[in-house]
């Protein structure tokens, strides 16, 4: 059983006992799985050995689930961001999220199998009491905007305070959608939403990327960073930091702590390419 009387399925997680597709616009109850390859004890199983040991994950594991929770104002592209990801593909209608979204994803890197298990939480204020199943446990928040709606990056600053009010130890990424339309804006306008984006990543101490799910811009690389943060990794990934460019800024100081572990593996992500 999971928490808010959801309970889980071979074929995915069913809330309030509903069951409908991803793609049904009405209602999002079913989540479907996506190349899941463990079972539902061994992700419960993974997430309280990475989020209660205050432990980096390892590579000596044969295989490893990292909880990634994303949230934001609605229509601000989560879900399709999650699709684009996990399925590499794209849809412009828009789907409204009713509730939470979970798909996963599995790469495999030397011997070690690696499970992105992607929550997305609807951006109306109705859902905001299933934060908790979003965040909790996760080793990462996406807490991502609209770069074209400076009201949605505005929004940043309630979206994570109440995220941190559930989880302390994620590493956030702040992350700005539409691209391709916020490349079409006049000058002023990207020079004045990058700034505030720029301020709020410095506060939050995050990475801060903009991508674009339509022309897959980025897309791939957020979760390569993500991959490096959580690995404790070198990222060899080039960073990006010009005016009006698809910005990719993630290189700060590596965090520790005092129960982190003593090993670093000698790994980079240099030869992950897209996955």
């Amino acid at each position: 059983m999971l928490r808010n009387g959801g309970a889980e399925t071979d074929q995915g997680v069913i809330f309030a006992g509903a069951k409908t597709s991803l793609r049904n616009s009405s209602s999002i109850a079913f989540l479907p799985r996506h190349r899941c390859l463990c079972r539902s004890n061994d992700l419960n199983a993974s997430q309280q050995t990475l989020s209660h040991s205050n432990q980096r994950p390892s590579f000596s594991q044969s295989s490893v689930i990292l909880k990634v929770g994303m949230v934001g104002d609605s229509q601000i592209g989560k879900t399709s961001l999650m699709v684009r990801y996990v399925e590499g593909s794209f849809n412009e209608d828009y789907i409204q999220t009713l509730g939470v979204n979970f798909m996963e994803k599995t790469i495999s890197i030397r011997n070690t199998e690696i499970t992105f298990s992607i929550w997305d939480l609807g951006g109306q204020r109705e859902f905001v009491n299933m934060l908790p199943l979003v965040c909790n446990d996760a080793v990462a928040i996406l807490f991502m905007f609209d770069l074209t709606r400076k009201s949605t990056l505005n929004s940043i600053k309630e979206w994570y305070r109440q995220a941190r009010g559930f989880n302390k130890t994620a590493i956030p990424f702040l992350v700005g959608t539409k691209y391709d339309h916020y490349a079409t804006l006049p000058r002023e306008e990207q020079d004045e939403i990058t700034k505030q984006a720029r301020r709020f990543s410095k506060a939050m101490k995050a990475p801060l990327i903009f991508c674009s799910t339509s022309h897959a811009i980025n897309v791939q690389k957020i979760f390569k960073v993500l991959l490096a943060k959580a690995f404790d990794l070198k990222c060899t990934i080039p960073e990006i930091k010009g005016p009006g460019e698809p910005l990719l800024i993630y290189v700060s100081p590596i965090q520790t702590c005092a129960t982190a572990p003593m090993w670093q593996p000698v790994l980079t992500l240099a030869f992950l390419h897209d996955w």
